[in-house]
């Protein structure tokens, strides 16, 4: 007889008892449909983000019965289950009583280059447009598709230069599966001697030789630290093993796509980076842990990773790819391992360093999408590809992801030394009618800088003199059509919806940032004092460097946000350490 059938089975003191044990009971059909989603993969415990996504794709939503038989699968409480569920924004966990979610969900972009190409009255003119019932039209991060501002996403399929035409078009075709464009394959790859390289190594190759290269050349991680690409190499490989590589695809600076860009077109000179600094750490495994707002390169990853099997160039399962679920903060390298283990993706205090503790408290190696493609290049041409290039003092060559007001946005490959006027030369010059104003140099937490500082070299260490720093080269322009009060506000409220809330300094201070900088005159002591408190305290680079569009704002653009009290210091707190801890993307 089943436990709940009798009379007081789950009897704890006086009284008759309960048939049944406390909490959520199991469903059986919710149950026989999990088991059937989940098939024969194994129940891991890491792979708890996964199974999530599994469900949301099949049901639209994460039911409390869907979440309890997912919970007896996994053998875990349904309290964890839920806890991962509820931190993500592309899922919608439900409990018993609340409403499913319509069929059908538009995310609207709301970032800078898509306000700036009006995203707000797209969005009001969706909302206004659609049945409720039937359609929810939601805001949503930056996409990675900041040239093609403003653009939206219908299912898994992006609209770019959308216009509520253009979604009615989408709606009535009923295709909301994303475009894949046309890239190199494996076999187009292999044809012009790909992997030839990654074999000789893998056969005779010296790894000390080969971090030796990476040194010379001068690359540096690309995703926002800038800390040299083959130094991670003798730091991990210094560690007893298990080691694990884990690639950060994870690209939600607002304003960045050039990991998209490089993943549309040349997936396997990434691919084959990777293999290359697995190979010279020993590393066990690979993951890749991608974001879900790219689909279009997650299905190419599945598509070449698998034919990497076929060819017999790694083992089955040696290439794990993770997908995201919407979380900026993810692309800290810690969150992304917490996310990788299944978890909340809350940063990690530290020391220890990744490098010593990663993924499963193992040895790892973190690596950004671009270095790794510069990786294969180095190792391939000679490490004078990167460092025979030379303008302004600076050596390299850096791709810019360039959007806003300029004529062509796209990404551009230029000398590292170049200047913001170099950026906008190559993106076509400012759109007919546009002065140049303003910029931000690398993403939201680079703030915001003025025309006037026109000649500083975009590339690492040049911009912290003047309190910002290039990052993953995230250039959004702006003219004098736009306001510089008005793109803080927006970086803020960004910062404000992403932040993990792990903590207070970050999680509470964004959020009275947001409020006090919706004023007419900005009081500039108080917000000072705000920006001094999140930058000292906070965990990671989020809350450090959310300060800085404020800051500088009120240094550069006084007579717009009407601040008192004086312009605060360019250099408010430690630029190179916030970027060292946080290593964005």
């Amino acid at each position: 007889m089943a436990l709940d059938q009798g009379d007081g089975v789950w009897k704890s003191g006086k009284g008759r008892g309960r048939k049944t044990p406390k909490g959520r009971q199991l469903d059986a059909e919710a149950l026989e449909e999990v088991r059937s989603l989940l098939g024969d993969t194994p129940r891991r415990r890491d792979l708890l983000i996964e199974y999530l996504h599994l469900i949301q794709d099949r049901y639209g939503c994460l039911s409390a019965p869907h979440l309890r038989a997912l919970a007896e699968e996994m053998r875990t409480g349904m309290a964890e289950i839920w806890e991962v569920a509820t931190f993500y924004a592309h899922f919608d966990p439900l409990r018993e009583d609340d409403p499913v979610p319509p069929d059908l969900t538009i995310r609207v972009c709301d970032s800078l280059s898509c306000e700036l190409a009006g995203s707000e009255a797209l969005l009001a003119a969706l909302e206004g447009g659609h049945d409720p019932a039937r359609i929810r039209v939601l805001r949503a991060p930056c996409m990675g598709r900041c040239d093609t501002a403003p653009v939206l996403e219908i299912g898994h399929r992006h609209v770019d230069y959308a216009t509520p035409e253009k979604v009615d078009a989408v709606i009535a075709s009923g295709d909301f599966h994303p475009e894949i464009p046309d890239y190199e394959t494996f076999e187009a790859y292999r044809a012009e001697g790909g992997y030839g390289r990654l074999t000789e190594l893998r056969t005779n190759g010296d790894w000390e030789k080969v971090q030796d290269v990476v040194a010379q050349s001068g690359l540096r991680g690309l995703g926002g630290a800038g800390f040299p690409a083959g130094k991670k190499w003798g730091f991990v490989r210094g560690n007893p093993g298990p080691r694990y590589l884990a690639v950060n695809g994870d690209e939600g600076e607002p304003g960045t796509f050039k990991d998209r860009w490089v993943l549309e077109r040349t997936p396997h000179l990434f691919l084959e980076g990777m293999l290359i600094a697995a190979w010279a750490v020993e590393a066990e495994r690979c993951f890749i842990y991608m974001r879900d707002e790219y689909p279009a390169v997650l299905h190419i990853l599945h598509t070449e990773i698998a034919a990497l099997e076929t060819a017999g160039i790694v083992t089955p399962g040696y290439v794990e790819l993770r997908r995201g679920a919407g979380a900026y903060i993810c692309g800290e390298e810690s969150a992304m391992i917490e996310s990788i283990e299944g978890n909340r993706g809350y940063p990690r205090l530290r020391p220890p360093y990744v490098a010593s503790v990663g993924i499963f408290d193992r040895p790892t190696l973190v690596h950004n999408v671009e270095t790794l493609y510069w990786i294969t290049r180095v190792v391939r041409e000679g490490p004078e590809i990167l460092n025979s290039v030379e303008k302004n003092g600076r050596i390299g060559l850096r791709r810019y992801s360039v959007s806003g007001r300029v004529a062509e946005p796209g990404v551009y490959l230029l000398p590292a030394g170049s200047t913001i006027t170099d950026v906008i030369e190559a993106a076509g010059g400012m759109i007919e009618g546009h002065t140049f104003k303003a910029y931000q140099p690398g993403g939201p937490s680079s703030g915001l800088l003025p025309a006037s500082l026109d000649d500083v070299p975009l590339d690492f260490d040049t911009l912290q003199p003047h309190g910002s720093f290039i990052g993953s080269a995230a250039v959004v322009v702006l003219s004098d059509h736009d306001s510089a009060k008005s793109a803080a506000l927006n970086m803020l409220r960004f910062f404000e919806s992403e932040s993990c809330g792990q903590c207070t300094p970050c999680r509470v201070g964004c959020e009275k940032a947001v409020k006090l900088m919706q004023a007419d005159k900005w009081d500039g002591e108080l917000l000072e004092d705000l920006c001094t408190a999140m930058a000292d305290a906070s965990i990671c680079g989020l809350g450090q460097a959310a300060p800085n569009p404020i800051r500088l704002a009120m240094k550069h653009f006084p007579q717009e946000v009407g601040a008192t009290d004086g312009a605060p210091p360019t250099d408010g707190y430690d630029t190179e350490q916030a970027l060292e801890r946080r290593e964005m993307n």
